[in-house]
């Protein structure tokens, strides 16, 4: 059995120096000596602060967390297991060795952490409880799985899984890219209940609720093209043909109730419901071909 050697605990961070060292002692208590800290240019003194308390630290040749993490597991992570976390002190070190179980004992390629089974009280505003609610269902809409905290920053994964994965969200859209990504790959994925705190007083979020929820409801929808080709085509294709039969029945309500023709959105009307029609096909087209190639690719397996 893997030993806290094979494991890299990586925090990627961004002026976290109120809680850094706590962070990084915790992980060191739990008997996690490789601790990789991968600062984006903090100006708080968060990195002098982790090395301080144990870490390597290295800081990253680009921005964002999605950066970091590529950047940390690319050049920086030798050791077989990689727990993720985020140094802000929401996440328990005391959880971590649930996190690595199912590697360990091979259940699982990637395992999160899911929030919402033990969530204290102040560590989610109602506007994020709501907005996660919303992006775990459109996921398990679009994608077909549902684990259930698609955005937890507590993450573990084998190294091997991790490089397979198409990876290039810069910021917070690594979280749900990484998940769409082990539905793609059909990596297995577990989820492990997890404690989620509030942050400590003088910690300052860098997430932006309204921002990076819209970031990562367009990362889902993109994501669908390959996953779900009927849903990415055929949202659009429903919402074009509805537009089109709206826009035709004013212009035939008003051409028999008044007399009055509208040529122009007629024409528009028209272009509507043709459009909506042809992209509605081709989702149902694409979606047999992406059925036919999994069943092959298990025929093959």
């Amino acid at each position: 059995m893997a030993g806290p050697s094979d494991v890299c605990v990586l925090l990627p961070t961004m002026d976290e120096a109120a809680t850094i060292e706590d962070v990084v002692a915790a992980y060191r208590e739990e008997g996690f000596e490789n601790v990789l800290v991968v600062d984006g240019g903090s100006t708080d003194g968060t990195q002098r602060l982790a090395a301080e308390a144990g870490a390597r630290v290295i800081e990253q040749s680009g921005e964002g967390k999605g950066q970091a993490v590529r950047e940390a597991v690319r050049d920086h992570i030798d050791a077989e297991f990689v727990l993720l976390a985020d140094a802000d002190a929401t996440y328990d070190a005391a959880d971590a060795p649930a996190m690595l179980e199912p590697l360990r004992d091979g259940r699982a390629d990637h395992v999160i952490g899911d929030r919402f089974a033990d969530i204290r009280p102040g560590a989610m505003t109602r506007l994020n409880r709501i907005g996660n609610r919303l992006i775990n269902r459109a996921f398990a809409r679009i994608h077909g799985q549902d684990y259930r905290d698609i955005l937890s920053g507590y993450r573990a994964f084998t190294r091997e899984s991790f490089e397979a994965l198409s990876l290039a969200a810069e910021g917070f859209g690594i979280e749900t890219e990484m998940a769409v990504e082990c539905v793609k790959r059909d990596l297995t994925v577990e989820v492990v209940p997890i404690t989620y705190r509030p942050r400590p007083e003088g910690s300052d979020t860098n997430l932006h609720p309204i921002r990076d929820g819209g970031i990562i409801f367009l990362e889902l929808y993109r994501k669908a093209k390959t996953n779900n080709p009927l849903f990415y085509f055929g949202s659009v294709g429903t919402i074009a043909t509805i537009g089109g039969i709206l826009v035709a029945i004013y212009v035939l309500y008003d051409w028999i109730a008044h007399g009055i023709g509208h040529e122009i959105l007629a024409i528009v009307s028209a272009a509507g419901i043709l459009l909506g029609i042809q992209l509605l096909m081709f989702g149902f087209l694409a979606d047999m071909i992406l059925t036919l190639h999994r069943e092959r690719l298990g025929d093959g397996d």
